[in-house]
């Protein structure tokens, strides 16, 4: 996103695969949209939680050498994208704000999700969403999530939300995903409860997380 003098990434992945080592995990099914290599220079980076497909070490540790970016992220993150060389990182508790580059504001806002990157580490970092307000409007990203009733929190807190970035995709079986992952009529759902003035769906067709088709959610 580009906005009033900031330049924002959210959960930049670059690499092959979501996975360790580079090595292991699903493998793109699509290039990203702007390679690393053309990307304008970034001044902030926000990073949801530590689940592979949205933590991606290499990638970070590329931005940090090549534009020395600031980063936000939430409670426990900060250590990783420190040691991929980034020098100036922010941990959030959900509702902290921060001032970020070119006079935004950025507020981690709750998410229903979980986060985990080794056996027995469940949940030692926290995951959320980001509000962003800019001269130019209000950016909400939402990360990975639930359908659940923060979005009507958010929503009222943040009471003009000009672009909302909503997750519609790896959402089968709903049994097991539900509780963490919207499917696309619950995207619709959160956009209503949000009250946003535009939606733009996002986590879909990227890397095949879950047994539903990769062109299903659209």
């Amino acid at each position: 996103m580009q906005a009033a003098g900031l330049r924002l990434l959210t959960d930049p992945v670059f690499s092959e695969r979501a996975g360790p080592f580079g090595r292991l995990g699903p493998k793109r099914a699509r290039p990203p949209g702007v390679p690393l290599e053309r990307l304008p220079d970034p001044n902030l980076v926000l990073v949801s939680h530590g689940h592979f497909d949205h933590l991606d070490r290499p990638s970070l540790a590329a931005l940090a050498r090549r534009f020395g970016p600031r980063a936000v992220v939430g409670l426990g993150n900060g250590p990783l994208l420190n040691g991929d060389g980034f020098a100036h990182v922010e941990e959030l508790d959900w509702w902290q704000s921060t001032r970020g580059p070119a006079g935004c504001r950025v507020t981690f806002v709750p998410a229903q999700h979980w986060s985990a990157r080794a056996p027995f580490r469940r949940n030692t970092t926290l995951w959320g969403g980001f509000v962003v307000e800019t001269d130019a409007g209000t950016l909400y990203f939402a990360g990975d999530t639930g359908y659940g009733p923060h979005f009507k929190e958010i929503g009222a807190r943040f009471p003009r939300i000009d672009v909302a970035l909503l997750p519609i995709g790896a959402y089968e079986p709903r049994w097991f995903m539900a509780p963490q992952h919207m499917n696309p009529e619950e995207a619709v759902a959160a956009h209503e409860d949000l009250g946003a003035r535009t939606s733009v769906a996002m986590h879909f067709g990227t890397f095949r997380l879950t047994p539903e088709a990769i062109d299903a959610p659209v």
